[in-house]
């Protein structure tokens, strides 16, 4: 009798292990809520495999090898490529009802990416913009700051500035469209030659800039020693969480707009579990502080409790109607095209060591 009990004991334990139910995400480093993420497991009784990537590469390069995810977090620049190559599977609205809370304008915005609407639903979106410190900027600068890409591209603007510390991102493409967008042009749109003229240009301002890096411009705008520099919004609100002088913004003549979604890739193991993730990060409580947490905008709709609340809590993230209008998507380029920016890109950084 003791033999056969042990045996229906051991019987059951395998059968709980064999119905654990595990979800495998995969997603931006710094991008979720820890406490959401523990709450779902909680509530589920779901256990979930998170794992993150910190470039669009590695997300690339994990759909197309032999590693299995159920749920992955693409950025709107990826999706053509990848709903194309069949890498994605699409979404079941039916079993996503908080998806009526979402943006409708994100929603637009993702329909012009290979109707990427049908496989992904918005996540977390934000902005490269410019963000300022008016104690420090507007003495050296005379007076108040115009809401202009100006303060970094216009020479003599630039040149009152220039003592208080400017920054500029090592992103090429990202600061290429914007410095020809700011003179009325577009990067896709034009060849070698407009690109090998914005690159000189480019090149001819490093003198004044004291940063050009995606990272330690974070902890300067933080310490006062910049008073002006292009950031994504993320890091901006970063560093005004240390330095609340700190003011981010939409230049009038705009800024690029970026957007990650959660999608299911085609050989999801469960893409039960990866519908039931997604709902729960849809609730608006749970996209709101995701977006408190991550520092990037919430995919909500703008009339929303959850939006109103967020705009009380964290004014920076919530973009108003005037500021959405300005946000732009970065032009695609030809490998040609990429090719040449990234070629003076690297004489661009290969200047700044001999400043």
């Amino acid at each position: 009798m003791k033999k056969m009990f042990c045996l229906l004991l051991c019987t059951l334990l395998a059968g709980f292990v064999r119905a654990e139910e595990v979800l495998r995400v995969y997603n931006w480093t710094n991008y979720i809520e820890p406490e959401v993420l523990a709450a779902f497991q909680s509530e589920s009784g779901i256990r979930v495999e998170y794992t993150t990537f910190s470039t669009a590469a590695e997300l690339d390069a994990a759909l197309a090898g032999t590693a299995q995810y159920d749920l992955v977090v693409p950025s709107h620049f990826q999706l053509a490529r990848l709903i194309g190559a069949k890498r994605l599977q699409p979404l079941d609205f039916s079993r996503l009802p908080h998806a009526n809370s979402l943006d409708p304008a994100l929603l637009a915005m993702l329909a012009g990416f290979e109707s990427a609407n049908r496989y992904v639903v918005p996540y977390l979106w934000g902005s490269v913009g410019l963000v300022s410190n008016p104690a420090l900027a507007e003495p050296a600068f005379g007076g108040a700051l115009p809401n202009s890409w100006s303060l970094l591209f216009d020479e003599q603007q630039r040149s009152r500035l220039s003592s208080c510390g400017l920054g500029m991102l090592d992103a090429p493409e990202e600061t290429l469209s914007l410095w020809l967008n700011y003179r009325g042009r577009n990067l896709s749109k034009g060849g070698t030659r407009q690109i090998d003229q914005a690159g000189k240009q480019l090149l001819s301002m490093q003198g004044q800039f004291r940063n050009l890096d995606n990272d330690g411009y974070v902890a300067d705008l933080a310490s006062g020693k910049l008073c002006v520099a292009m950031a994504w919004v993320g890091h901006a609100l970063t560093a005004a969480a240390k330095n609340p002088a700190l003011r981010f913004r939409i230049p009038d003549e705009g800024a690029l707009v970026f957007i990650d979604s959660l999608a299911v890739p085609t050989h999801a193991a469960r893409p039960d579990l990866a519908y039931r993730f997604i709902d729960y990060l849809l609730q608006p409580d749970n996209a709101r502080r995701n977006a408190l947490a991550s520092r990037f905008y919430s995919p909500l709709a703008p009339n929303t409790p959850e939006m109103a609340r967020l705009a009380q809590e964290q004014p920076m993230l919530v973009p108003d109607q005037a500021e959405r209008k300005r946000l732009y998507f970065l032009e695609r380029l030809t490998p040609e095209q990429k090719a040449r920016v990234d070629a003076l890109w690297q004489q661009i950084k290969a200047s700044r060591t001999a400043l």
